[in-house]
């Protein structure tokens, strides 16, 4: 499998520490507040706000905090105004790594960020210096469980899917991001379980990465990801199973 799907089984199996901290709500309610000044409070109109809010259940998120995070986002409540930047650069072994963030700091952020990656034996790079590696796609996770893969792959092909990934008990349906949210729609019509939505940048070409590299390179991932101003980590390494479970036991 790809770094894409690799890193989204190792966050998952860290996601219940990451939990505890706080860290899945912080980072919602920041996407929301930003989606919200961006394009508007409402999700109908809002594909940005919708993803978020979608989000926001996933993880459980009290309709209370969703609706202050609307509001602060629209104006009608004070709050900090964060800023949208996107990052670039390299990680051990030649995997690229692109970061989506929100800040209130930008200066805190890119001086946090170049201090991780250069401690990991990576480097920051410039604008424009990864992003052609990557693509813009959406993935939508729903149970395996009494779901026919077939049934399933009827339904997404019609959308643009172009593969299925069964992982821990979850099906992982990669389709364009814009098709993304009428997939769910439609697979909601077809009386298939709910599924959570995530847009983000998938590699075109993955990058083999080994050894003492793939682990320095997982725990950067993995720094990256607990940094509060980071919302995304994007990256197009494949390792193998056995260094996945070296760094995962």
């Amino acid at each position: 499998m790809s770094g894409h799907s690799k890193w989204a089984t190792i966050k998952r199996k860290k996601a219940a520490t990451d939990a505890k901290r706080g860290a899945v709500f912080t980072r919602i309610i920041k996407e929301i507040t930003v989606a919200a000044r961006l394009s508007g409070g409402d999700p109908d109109t809002n594909p940005r706000l919708r993803m978020a809010i979608s989000q926001a259940k996933s993880a459980n998120m009290p309709q209370s905090n969703v609706e202050r995070a609307v509001k602060k986002g629209t104006g009608d409540l004070p709050g900090v105004r964060y800023e949208a930047l996107t990052y670039e650069g390299y990680g051990p072994g030649g995997a690229a790594i692109m970061l989506d963030v929100l800040t209130d700091n930008k200066k805190r952020s890119v001086a946090d960020i170049r201090h991780m990656m250069t401690k990991y034996g990576g480097n920051l790079g410039e604008s424009g210096s990864v992003a052609w590696q990557f693509e813009n796609r959406g993935a939508l996770t729903l149970p395996s469980s009494g779901v026919a893969e077939d049934d399933l792959f009827d339904v997404a092909v019609e959308y643009g899917a172009e593969e299925i990934d069964d992982e821990d008990g979850q099906y992982v349906i990669s389709v364009p991001a814009e098709k993304a949210y009428e997939l769910r729609e439609a697979l909601i019509d077809r009386g298939l379980p709910e599924a959570t939505v995530e847009v983000g940048l998938e590699p075109i070409n993955t990058v083999t990465v080994v050894g003492q590299a793939a682990q320095q390179l997982l725990k950067l991932l993995e720094d990256l990801e607990e940094h509060d101003d980071i919302e995304k980590v994007s990256s197009n390494f494949d390792i193998s199973q056995e260094d996945m479970e070296a760094y995962t036991a």
